[in-house]
């Protein structure tokens, strides 16, 4: 029997060593700060803030890439979430959103907040300074209702 787990063991090891060679790419896309949601909205409302300490890291060009994201499977877990979280919204690239997207991701945006969807649950048992306070969901929920929408009567 210890026969067949120092053998189990050594394929763990191997296996786990060479999944360290698949290197996941973790590059950060040059941002031009005049096309950014900050940018947009400005500072008065305190979005910029919230997206900033609970969003930017799946939803920007800016990620800040944790240590443990070199370990793979860990590696793929993150580049693949960044990617997907890129796809739906991207908070750097909000200037080349119409205002009806922008509306439209903002009030996605409210309701994945009010719901404990986003940010994700394993992201804030990592990160829970993420976690998003009520008040901050009313931040993102207020932006949504107050974004400009040519031909939908402007904001409410």
């Amino acid at each position: 029997m210890s026969r067949r787990l120092m053998q189990a063991a050594v394929v763990l090891i191997v296996v786990f060593a060479a999944a360290q060679l698949v290197r996941p790419s973790r590059a950060n896309p040059a941002t031009d700060p005049s096309r950014t949601i900050r940018a947009h909205a400005g500072t008065a409302s305190g979005l910029g803030a919230v997206l900033d300490r609970s969003c930017r890291d799946c939803h920007s060009n800016e990620t800040v890439w944790p240590s443990y994201t070199q370990i793979a499977p860990l590696s793929w877990l993150m580049a693949y979430a960044v990617a997907e979280g890129r796809k739906a919204v991207n908070f750097s690239e909000w200037a080349a959103y119409s205002p009806a997207q922008q509306r439209t991701l903002l009030t996605a945006s409210c309701h994945d907040a009010s719901e404990g969807k986003m940010p994700g649950g394993y992201w804030t048992l990592l990160h829970p300074e993420a976690q998003l306070s009520a008040q901050d969901v009313e931040t993102i929920c207020a932006a949504a209702r107050h974004t400009d929408v040519p031909g939908a009567g402007g904001s409410q």
